[in-house]
């Protein structure tokens, strides 16, 4: 019997883990905003980042967490050319969209929770009225720069042959004829992202001290229930905030450190490929779990609406004995 490859066994359990999880959990996130906006008529600022980049995550797991699972049970040539170019360009625009929209979140629960005297405190108006116009030039931004890598995009390789340079997306493949291009186009999509990251990890830096500020007034003055309520509810908000951000940056840090190891030989290991790609689906896949896990709103509308199903079909089912 020959010997059996682990990473060829493993492989497909783990991202059908991945997609498993983050699909339906994203699916339910954006159900239960999609309901607060039936019921409430409007969202809060928190709650539309937090749709978007929900969202985001969601077609991460469908543009790339998807064709990669079916891809490694064994289902081969699904895209062609254009397939391929409009997949890369989705899977790297939608993952750039992540990363920024994480750090809108993070930057708008600093301003939320900055003291009046923060200079900070100018952008509590500015943030929400010109939320909609920030959240369309970030989709307009990514969609626009990642384009240079989609056009890359093949479904095969000429005479099945791996030229140098070469990205193997194991579904479609990643060509760039020149080391020039590759490197090119790799730093500045890197260096496009590392500007959110930096931004994200100093709002969450910040955040992290108005909280141990707040801790040591609390322990010092006694406020009424209803002030005590509110501050609670924020501090909850801002450590699942730091809580987002901290993963988003471990995980990009791995990423990046993957990228510049790749970029170093003339072919990308399969391995390092894998690795990469596993780190960046798992934020889509922690992401929705921590939303659920700390978001009250969302907590409330899953919990208020499959009773209802539940007791709904019960009854109906009650009235046709």
């Amino acid at each position: 019997m020959p010997p059996v490859d682990t990473r060829v066994a493993i492989r497909p359990y783990a991202f059908l883990l991945l997609t498993v999880i983050g699909i339906p959990s994203n699916l339910a996130i954006c159900f239960a905003f999609l309901c607060a906006l039936r019921n409430d008529r409007r969202l809060l600022t928190a709650d539309v980042i937090l749709c978007h980049l929900t969202f985001s995550n969601l077609m991460l797991d469908c543009t790339r967490g998807i064709p990669q699972t079916l891809h490694t049970f064994g289902y081969k040539l699904m895209f062609s050319d254009l397939g391929c170019k409009l997949i890369i360009l989705s899977f790297r625009s939608f993952r750039g969209l992540s990363i920024s929209l994480t750090c809108l979140l993070s930057t708008y629960q600093a301003v939320v929770i900055s003291p009046a005297s923060s200079k900070l405190d100018t952008l509590k108006s500015q943030i929400p009225r010109f939320l909609t116009l920030t959240v369309t030039l970030l989709y307009v931004l990514y969609f626009v720069s990642c384009i240079s890598t989609a056009i890359h995009g093949v479904a095969n390789l000429v005479n099945n042959t791996m030229p140098p340079y070469t990205f193997n997306i194991e579904f479609c493949y990643a060509t760039f004829y020149t080391f020039t291009a590759l490197f090119g186009i790799g730093m500045a999509v890197m260096m496009r992202d590392l500007v959110f990251i930096v931004l994200m990890t100093i709002m969450s830096g910040y955040i992290l001290l108005l909280l141990y500020r707040h801790s040591k007034k609390v322990k010092s003055i006694r406020s009424s229930d209803r002030t005590q309520l509110g501050a609670r509810a924020e501090v909850k908000a801002s450590r699942a905030v730091v809580t987002l951000v901290t993963i988003y940056v471990v995980f990009f840090g791995i990423d990046c450190v993957m990228w510049l190891y790749s970029i170093s030989g003339v072919w990308v290991e399969p391995l390092i490929s894998d690795i990469r790609m596993y780190f960046t689906m798992l934020y889509t896949s922690v992401c929705p779990v921590v939303i659920i896990a700390t978001n009250p709103k969302v907590q409330a509308k899953l919990r208020v609406y499959i009773p209802e199903r539940t007791t709904h079909s019960v009854d109906t089912l009650s009235s046709t004995v």
